[in-house]
């Protein structure tokens, strides 16, 4: 076979397969597609050529594929479906009235920030819609430096040059105790006392972790070595629920524990000194072009009161 020879195919010819099919025979197809059957017998025998194999057989019941022509037409719909994707992407972007944004947020955006900002953008902007990966900070990062999202939501700012960063809402860590907790009922916690209790931690790469460390850092303390780490977990939603059944206590965003908080299931203490305060940030590639929705969206990002 002509390796060559597959360079040669053409929409044309790929869509007079998928209308053959769906008719079930060369009279029927021609007639549906408008086209003399001499015209769709040529570009059938031109995908042959092309494939170097035998696509359909004729029968007296209409046509049949052949093993061939079964991977074509299977190939030829899913060309079909890029090609009509393509279509709706840029008839969305070219519309002032609507439109997709693939965002990629870090997990306490993703799940205590993001769920209130689209209600609030479901009233004012319906057209818009958002899809939303999670992942944690570095997570979110590698996403969107890879192309499969176009705007990031995460906890920690990133050093990478190629993205611009621009801060967003405040936030503030806490250490969370359970409500019965021997520590509930204290105004704060000193950073030293962190290591008298089982400690439970976030995951590597997680934007939380990361303002922890900056954190115990600046006060000189060890990273981890003086702590009695019981578990490390991959969300705060995780890292709540071992709480609040007891199993260590944590540092967490107030945003995290908030409901628990006022519904009296977990205390959040603050941490005497200097608080551990940050903001999210939003990111995305320089080279990165909004369309009227993209602009409409972050917009809304940067308006929106906690």
């Amino acid at each position: 076979m002509d390796e060559n020879g597959f360079r040669n195919f053409t929409f044309q010819q790929l869509e007079a397969l998928i209308g053959l099919v769906e008719a079930g025979s060369f009279t029927r197809a021609a007639e549906r597609m408008g086209l003399a059957q001499p015209t769709l017998t040529k570009q059938i025998h031109a995908l042959e050529e092309a494939a170097g194999a035998r696509v359909v057989f004729r029968r007296h019941a209409g046509i049949a594929l052949t093993p061939e022509g079964r991977i074509l037409h299977d190939v030829a719909r899913r060309i079909a479906r890029l090609r009509e994707e393509a279509r709706e992407k840029i008839t969305h972007a070219r519309s002032d009235e609507s439109g997709d944004i693939v965002l990629c947020a870090s997990t306490i955006p993703a799940t205590y920030i993001l769920p209130r900002l689209l209600g609030r953008l479901k009233k004012s902007d319906p057209q818009i819609r958002v899809h939303i990966l999670t992942g944690d900070s570095e997570e979110a990062v590698q996403t969107i430096l890879a192309g499969q999202a176009e705007i990031g939501i995460i906890g920690k700012p990133p050093p990478d040059r190629k993205l611009v960063v621009e801060p967003l809402w405040p936030d503030r860590l806490v250490l969370a105790v359970p409500a019965g907790h021997p520590w509930a009922k204290r105004p704060s916690i000193a950073p030293g006392q962190l290591t008298e209790q089982p400690f439970i931690l976030r995951e590597r790469g997680s934007g939380t972790r990361a303002a922890l460390e900056a954190w115990l850092g600046e006060r000189s303390i060890c990273a981890w070595g003086a702590f009695e780490i019981v578990c490390e977990m991959g969300s705060s939603e995780a890292v709540k629920e071992a709480v609040m059944i007891g199993l260590g206590v944590s540092v967490l965003s107030i945003h995290a524990i908030q409901r628990e908080v006022d519904h009296g299931l977990l205390a959040a203490l603050p941490l005497e000194g200097c608080p551990i305060d940050r903001r999210f940030h939003l990111i995305h590639k320089k080279q990165f072009q909004p369309t009227r929705h993209h602009r409409r969206f972050i917009n809304a990002v940067k308006q929106f009161q906690l």
